[in-house]
């Protein structure tokens, strides 16, 4: 990780906990400050993320010397100026999820509030990793698309098993999937950046298009939306 340190940003903090500009408690304040000290303890985030090259295919994208097709008419869309991609995953370990369950027998909310900062914690760390792709594509005259993960748009969740096995990511980060196909440890993001031409149209990450738009507690008002 470098010397990447995590902020736990607080307004994505209070989004994930579904905050719309209502009054907070004092006590509240105070716990959201001490959650977010702690989650720093207990997180270990383990990143891995590998440049592979992809085949378009008519109804799928084809991640060269790996088992891994992506289907679906949006990922295609997605990558349909990439002839390489970023394969990554990250995961926050385990202590989290079990100081998390230790809370909830204990401190109900706190234990939401520790849940939300490792939410806000697993995207901090997918942003670094986007940002390291971001700078290398840029010093070599190109640019990226935004991730794009499973399950969102038309891209099945099933691919996560192949997702993982490509990266070797049980092996090295200790990530695996479920039969329900949910990653473990939870606080886990598998997620793919496109390598486009820096002339390229890029697309901005939007919730509308995301299969949980309708259900979802945390998208952001208006068009853009985070993972």
């Amino acid at each position: 990780m470098g010397d990447f340190k995590l902020q736990i940003n607080r307004d994505e903090l209070l989004r994930y906990l579904g905050y719309k500009g209502q009054d907070i408690d004092e006590n509240i304040i105070n716990l959201i400050e001490e959650c977010r000290k702690e989650i720093k303890k207990v997180i270990n985030p383990r990143v891995i993320y590998e440049y592979k090259n992809i085949i378009h295919l008519d109804e799928a994208i084809e991640v060269v010397n790996t088992r891994l097709i992506l289907y679906g008419k949006d990922i295609k869309d997605h990558l349909k100026d990439s002839k390489e991609c970023v394969l990554m995953a990250v995961t926050l370990g385990n202590d989290v999820e079990r100081k998390t369950r230790l809370y909830e027998k204990i401190n109900l909310t706190k234990a939401l509030i520790l849940d939300a900062c490792a939410t806000t914690a697993v995207e901090e760390v997918c942003d670094y990793v986007e940002s390291i792709v971001r700078e290398k594509a840029i010093s070599n005259n190109m640019d990226i698309t935004f991730r794009y993960s499973p399950g969102y748009g038309d891209l099945p969740l099933d691919v996560q098993s192949s997702f993982l096995r490509a990266l070797d990511a049980q092996k090295k980060i200790g990530l695996t999937v479920s039969e329900n196909n949910l990653l473990f440890p939870r606080k886990s993001v598998t997620a793919i950046i496109g390598i486009i031409s820096s002339g390229s149209k890029k697309k901005k990450r939007s919730c509308k298009k995301c299969t949980s738009y309708e259900n979802c507690s945390f998208r952001r008002e208006g068009e853009i939306c985070g993972d």
